[in-house]
């Protein structure tokens, strides 16, 4: 029988994995860290808002690059749910989409024709999306130019949800559709306004990920979760409701560390992928 792995990890791709600045993996060490906890037999799961094509581009291509062994349990879910897909030594396996949860494409059509017109100077549309709708701050917008944009593109994507009488979200703001229900959610982050339906978030990803390993043998007791945003939170939350023993890295904890029965770990200073590295390291150092 196959010995049961010491550490399970769901991990949050932007922040902690990537640079939210450079939007690739900067940190060199990250890369072969995550090679050698996997070869080591550590499942591993990535828990994405990203589209497949960032994370075959930017997470699953370096990782090859660095030796990825055949036999590692590598999973990796993108969309927050809405799309999923096993992480081998060939690369990035089979994609699965769930497309009931997908925006209705007329919809989708016309947000970005409001978006190209109304907000190119200062983000674009994520056509790698399947399932969800991302508009992403150009590499070239100063910070304070995009947040003014942002603003705007959030309140544009909630109007029009609400125009196509979809039921709808954002911030305190509530539409439900004709039989009381809201349906979708206008989300901003740090770098991006997504549109996508309130049953993708990182506990869905997180369920994804724990039904795929289980396939492939016993799960680890001990998991941490990582992440940079209140919502990485929801990776915890699954696996302490399902009864294992966690912890959540939040790497960005000036944003508020939220109280959970489980610890909530920091690394000291260090934010976003520098966090992130010190986190991998210091697993790598511990499991030998």
């Amino acid at each position: 029988m196959p010995e049961i792995p010491p550490l399970g990890l769901l991990l949050d791709v932007d922040g902690p994995i990537s640079s939210p600045v450079e939007r690739r993996i900067a940190i060199r060490s990250i890369v072969e860290d995550l090679v050698t906890l996997a070869s080591r037999g550590v499942p591993i799961a990535f828990i994405t808002g990203r589209s497949d094509t960032f994370m075959r581009e930017q997470v699953v291509v370096p990782l090859q690059r660095a030796g990825l062994p055949d036999g590692v349990r590598m999973f990796g879910v993108s969309e927050k749910g809405g799309v999923w897909f096993p992480i081998t030594a060939e690369g990035l396996g089979e994609i699965t989409i769930d497309r009931e949860l997908a925006l209705p494409e007329d919809y989708t059509t016309e947000f970005r024709e409001l978006a190209d017109l109304r907000f190119s100077d200062a983000m674009f549309f994520d056509d790698t999306k399947h399932a969800m709708i991302s508009l992403e701050q150009n590499h070239d917008t100063s910070r304070e130019d995009y947040v003014e944009a942002q603003e705007q593109a959030n309140q544009a994507a909630f109007d029009l949800l609400v125009e196509y009488g979809l039921g709808a979200r954002y911030g305190d703001q509530e539409f439900p559709d004709a039989q009381g229900l809201v349906n979708f959610r206008v989300d901003p982050t740090i770098i991006s306004t997504d549109v996508e339906s309130v049953l993708l978030d990182k506990d869905r990803g997180a369920a994804r990920a724990l039904d795929y390993f289980r396939e492939s043998g016993e799960l680890p007791t001990l998991w941490r979760t990582v992440g940079d945003s209140r919502s990485d939170y929801l990776m915890a939350d699954h696996l302490h409701d399902e009864g294992f023993d966690v912890a959540h890295v939040d790497v960005r904890p000036a944003d508020g560390i939220l109280e959970r029965p489980y610890r909530v770990i920091t690394e000291g200073d260090l934010i976003h992928d520098e966090a992130g590295a010190a986190f991998l390291r210091h697993w790598v150092r511990a499991l030998g």
